[in-house]
């Protein structure tokens, strides 16, 4: 069940979408208007009614996400409305007024699928690492950790490719990219600071002998210590 927020531009109570009242989830409506957002409750899902005023609607979607709004954003329309609704308007998705309630559910469950798809897609958690690529932090055993743009790119690159073994010459191509004209000796120069900042998870970048450096997982360590 989904906790959605409808922002409503009329006096009616149940907003754009009454058939909303039919399904399962938590629905709370409120004024449309940017007042009433300073107090306005948490919310997986808003849809803004833009049954009326399209400019004030598009311009409260935008208020929106310019403060930070992360949930799914859905307006609510009349098919004639429809042709106001362009891509500036920041919103998720449109649907239409006259909907019924298993095309809402339908529509709410995708929305917040995709939402789900992309934070797990800029996540990554291994061997104590866990690292946010949407807010470019990193965390190891649950400490943050304080990392340059490179550094954090040299981890990140490393943490999704564990166990593989990378040479110098690879990882120079694909953290610093084809223009970099350094030497492999950066590569060297930045393993060292990383592992300082991971403290006692230090050996997480493991070295190859001549070869170059990977990211070592907790079977690595296994495998490790069964051929010593």
């Amino acid at each position: 069940m989904a906790q959605i927020l409808v922002l409503s531009s009329a006096a009616d109570t149940l907003g754009p979408l009454p058939a909303l009242e039919l399904l399962t989830h938590a629905v709370r409506v409120i004024p449309a208007s940017p007042a009433h957002l300073v107090s306005a409750p948490d919310a997986d899902l808003v849809i803004i009614d833009a049954r009326g005023d399209l400019l004030a609607a598009k311009s409260l979607c935008k208020i929106l996400r310019t403060t930070g709004l992360s949930s799914p954003l859905i307006a609510a329309v009349s098919e004639g409305g429809l042709t106001a609704i362009s891509p500036d308007w920041g919103i998720d998705d449109v649907i239409l007024t006259t909907a019924g309630p298993a095309e809402i559910d339908a529509r709410v469950r995708l929305a917040l699928g995709r939402v789900a798809v992309t934070a797990q897609s800029t996540r990554v958690q291994t061997s104590g690492i866990s690292i946010d690529e949407a807010s470019y932090s990193a965390k190891v055993n649950g400490r943050p950790l304080d990392l340059t743009y490179k550094e954090f790119q040299l981890l990140h690159f490393l943490a999704t490719h564990p166990s593989r073994v990378f040479t110098r010459e690879q990882l120079l191509s694909e953290v610093w990219g084809y223009d970099y004209f350094g030497g492999t000796r950066t590569v060297d120069v930045h393993v060292r600071r990383l592992r300082a900042k991971l403290g006692d998870s230090e050996q997480l970048i493991g070295t190859v002998r001549n070869v170059g450096y990977r990211f070592n997982t907790a079977e690595d360590d296994a495998l490790d210590s069964s051929h010593a």
